[in-house]
């Protein structure tokens, strides 16, 4: 399908949808990277490994925990926060601005993940009434 979103595109494309995102990588199910946009190519296996290493790290504190193991997780480090996602096929992590909204960071890797996983273009929304003009007086 024309348009359809690509592993190799998903890192950029997120990074496309968000002001805050600094960086992001994908990883297949196997943790290797799939993608990776906005770090320097010497740099992309430590940002994957550490994606990898985070969703890890979460598994082993909720082993014990009911409803399995979060498909999100949300992270301050020093200067921003990271954020991911994950699915049985991909996990999907951003480094992003301090400043960024947790909630619509999230929705955009759950939006970039189920663009991927469906081939349905994300869908965007437009005002439903137009802007209305006012006079001055």
């Amino acid at each position: 399908m024309a348009g359809t979103l690509t592993p190799e595109r998903t890192a950029e494309r997120l990074c496309e949808l968000s002001i805050d995102a600094r960086a992001a990588v994908l990883l297949d199910a196997a943790g290797s990277p799939a993608s990776v946009h906005g770090v320097a190519a010497g740099h992309a296996p430590e940002l994957a490994t550490l994606a990898h290493d985070l969703f890890e790290a979460v598994d082993r504190a909720h082993r014990d925990m009911a409803g399995g193991p979060p498909e999100q997780v949300e992270v301050q480090v020093d200067r921003g926060t990271v954020y991911a996602s994950r699915t049985p096929r991909w996990t999907l992590a951003v480094v992003a601005r301090r400043a960024a909204l947790s909630s619509l960071m999230l929705m955009d890797l759950r939006a970039v993940l189920d663009e991927l996983e469906s081939g349905q273009p994300i869908r965007r929304a437009r005002a439903a009434v137009p802007a209305v003009e006012v006079e001055d007086g």
